[in-house]
């Protein structure tokens, strides 16, 4: 069976098990299906090589349609979980086009997903043809194609006639024709470049995309009460497989990130109830994958299972960025880290593998970040940002989040500074518009964000946090989005709105200080009630002032007095938020504290026997209390892509590398040790990579592309064997850094 016929058996297979009611029968095809999609080849979101076919789509299209059928795989406890909001699904009807000029006729082999027609020149070819004969010269090649169930997509493959992103998609030409039967001149139709994820083979549909799996065995298995406990060795993510399974009766499957949890049968968090009918010995795969390292089975008497493994599923990026250092501990800590970002990255950034495994916009921003130091891969970020926006009309912020919503605005400037692709803001500034739009409109007479019904201001998790009124932290965001629109909208051709976006920032932000900020608390308040600023202070619109630059001199050493050093302010118990705490503290130059904070938090999880992140962590807590949240026994994650920070912060404020104009054309390099005696690492750019090694006397370094600033901190002069360094300020030294050149660094550390 070539590859081809498996696809086809694979969705024709999927399609007789939604109709099939027998178990034994639906165990057996789920079966088939993972073990074809094993051996078609994995599905992975590979490079496109140059000048090679890919499939193409209306740009979003494939995105929200894998979204939709990603998030709504959630169970809890073997009942369906959909989503809370709105779901947006793909145009059924999508025009491609693109002109080409042949030296000589070409064959062009034609594979669609829908019902299809073809023109060249405007002229249909009559049937499905499944290839044809491009003449020479100069012609238009175009299809349009209807497909309800799936996303319009095609895949041309010519020997220069090829799909790829340079084509044009629309999905309404505007066309029109006069009494004589003439095509309209002009349409308006608005055509956008086409949408692909690099799926470089006629083989891989769209429609019947996966991820890869890979077979993994329990490490450990030990009898229970009832049944019998499989230890995986760490957390893990896959398909269950059952070995030899014959009899007739039941089969039961429970789930734990944790030993007890996977033994608790009335209170983990999802399970498995499988019927089975009488059958001989065979082996079977469980529909629908989960996140656990432990598994509890247990069987009726007639029901026998020789073993049991897995299918472990996971997105295959590559890392490019590596760290490194003096330190044991912290490189545990990163080695974990990374860990759980694989975990959480697979067909998009999602928040936890066990209990949501949704796109939430606050989780993915991070993940963004993370990702720019480890595997810098550019399609995942996209796919996430388009997945999370939908389509108009807005009738509700982002995941229903006040504040997910101004993450996104962040996350599309963040990507196109770390990538220098404007593509995607050129294609979807439109629906950054119309969101922004939607923005503004729920603001209170004071041009402030305010929670409206149907708004849930999430902030963080912490313990009677207050969301009433004008919350502080909702206005700071705010102001950066409107900032990141001004940006954007230059980049879109837009300047009138760059003009208008620019002065609702500015306006914005010196409304913050003068409705929120105490001079004598020496930090922003926290909220503004019924028109009246509140006395208490929390942290976070006070540390997102400080990595936003929105802070004078003064202004951020009051609040890394008074607010991030102060244990009296209400501390922060989540990794997503001490992501951003500790962000802070860098940019204020106190590395020797987050060290020690790094430590502390995320090793105080390693020392409870952790191998990925959670979603949160408070030392105060005993035994199984750190498993609960939300009410439930089991209800916390412990695998969460928040969890996973360190990556972020170890690459941009330790090895001190970060773009300051779009794609790594200028980039600096601040390298500080904290209490290190020394590290290195790798940092991806868009086409290559930034190499550092530092220790106290010593630095290492070479880059790929862009130019470079090293800023260093030392006794005396540093001496380099390239380049010459110039004092910048006392005991501070900058050197610039040029592609491809290996530089030695003598200096003394402060």
């Amino acid at each position: 069976m070539n590859v081809g016929q498996k696809l086809k058996t694979v969705t024709q297979t999927c399609n007789y098990i939604k109709m099939n009611n027998n178990l034994k029968i639906k165990l057996h095809l789920a079966q088939l299906v993972v073990w074809l999609f094993l051996l078609s080849g994995s599905f992975t979101f590979a490079q496109q090589t140059s000048g090679e076919a890919t499939w193409i789509w209306y740009p979003g299209d494939f995105e929200i349609d894998l979204a939709n059928k990603m998030q709504n795989r959630r169970t809890e406890r073997g009942s369906f979980f959909p989503v809370f909001w709105k779901t947006d699904s793909h145009y059924n009807l999508v025009d491609f086009h693109k002109e080409f000029d042949l030296s000589e006729p070409e064959e062009v082999q034609i594979a669609v997903e829908g019902k299809y027609n073809i023109k060249i020149d405007g002229k249909a070819i009559p049937g499905f043809p499944d290839n044809i004969i491009m003449p020479a010269g100069h012609h238009k090649l175009s299809l349009k194609v209807y497909n309800q169930a799936h996303v319009p997509a095609i895949f041309i493959d010519g020997q220069t006639v090829k799909s790829d992103k340079s084509w044009l998609v629309t999905f309404e030409d505007k066309e029109w024709i006069d009494q004589s039967g003439k095509v309209s001149d002009q349409s308006g139709t608005t055509w956008l470049q086409a949408g692909s994820a690099n799926l470089n083979s006629v083989q891989k549909l769209p429609s019947n995309y996966a991820l890869p799996v890979k077979p993994l065995n329990p490490v450990d298995s030990q009898k229970t009460e009832l049944g019998t406990l499989y230890d995986f060795g760490k957390e893990t993510f896959g398909f269950i497989k059952l070995e030899g399974l014959q009899g007739s009766g039941t089969v039961a499957i429970y789930y734990g990130e944790s030993k007890e949890e996977a033994l608790s049968i009335a209170n983990c968090e999802t399970l498995d109830h499988l019927e089975i009918y009488e059958t001989s010995a065979t082996d079977s795969i469980l529909e629908l994958s989960k996140a656990f390292r432990y598994i509890q089975i247990v069987t009726s008497e007639k029901v026998s299972i020789q073993d049991v493994s897995m299918l472990f599923e996971y997105a295959d990026v590559e890392d490019k960025g590596s760290f490194k250092c003096s330190d044991e501990r912290i490189n545990e800590i990163y080695e974990v880290a990374k860990y759980t970002f694989h975990l959480t990255t697979r067909e998009f950034f999602i928040d936890g593998i066990k209990r949501d495994r949704w796109i939430w916009s606050g989780d993915a921003n991070q993940s963004y970040l993370m990702n720019y130091y480890l595997t810098n891969d550019s399609p995942t970020v996209e796919r996430t940002m388009v997945a999370l926006r939908g389509k108009d009309p807005v009738t509700a912020h982002i995941n229903t989040i006040m504040d997910y919503s101004l993450y996104w605005f962040l996350s599309i400037y963040d990507y196109y500074l770390y990538s220098g692709d404007p593509t995607f803001i050129k294609q979807f500034y439109p629906r950054m518009q119309s969101l922004m739009e939607y923005c503004l409109s729920r603001r209170n007479e004071n041009g402030m964000m305010e929670g409206l019904a149907g708004d849930w201001v999430f902030i963080d998790w912490a313990e009677g946090l207050s969301k009433e009124g004008a919350v502080s932290f909702e206005q700071v965001l705010l102001a950066r989005s409107l900032e990141s629109m001004s940006l954007c909208a230059e980049i879109a051709g837009n300047p009138e709105d760059s003009s208008k976006y620019d002065a609702l920032a500015k306006e914005l932000k010196s409304k913050i200080f003068e409705t929120y900020w105490d001079s004598e608390k020496g930090a922003l308040v926290h909220s503004v009630v019924n028109g009246k600023p509140k006395d208490n202070v929390t942290r976070y619109a006070n540390m997102f002032g400080i990595f936003f630059d929105y802070f004078n001199d003064s202004q951020k050493q009051a609040v890394k007095n008074k607010v991030l050093l102060n244990d009296a302010v209400q501390q922060i118990v989540t990794p997503y938020m001490r992501f951003y705490e500790l962000e802070a503290l860098c940019a204020m130059g106190e590395q020797d504290y987050v060290l020690d904070e790094i430590r502390a938090y995320w090793g105080g999880m390693l020392d409870l026997g952790a191998t990925s992140f959670w979603e949160e962590y408070n030392p105060d807590k005993e035994g199984s209390e750190h498993l609960a949240m939300y009410g439930r026994e089991f209800g916390k994650s412990l695998c969460h892509a928040w969890g996973a920070s360190p990556i972020y912060l170890l690459g941009k404020y330790y090895l001190g590398v970060k773009p300051t104009k779009p794609g790594y054309e200028t980039y600096d390099i601040k390298p500080v040790l904290g209490d290190l005696k020394w590290m290195e690492g790798t940092v991806p750019t868009p086409n290559g990579k930034i190499d550092l090694y530092c220790s106290k006397k010593e630095i290492k370094l070479n880059s790929d592309e862009g130019t470079g600033n090293l800023i260093l901190k030392s006794k005396s002069k540093p001496k380099t064997n390239h380049g010459t360094f110039v004092e910048i300020a006392s005991n501070t030294y900058a050197l610039k850094i040029t592609p491809h050149t290996e530089y030695l660094i003598n200096y003394k550390a402060l």
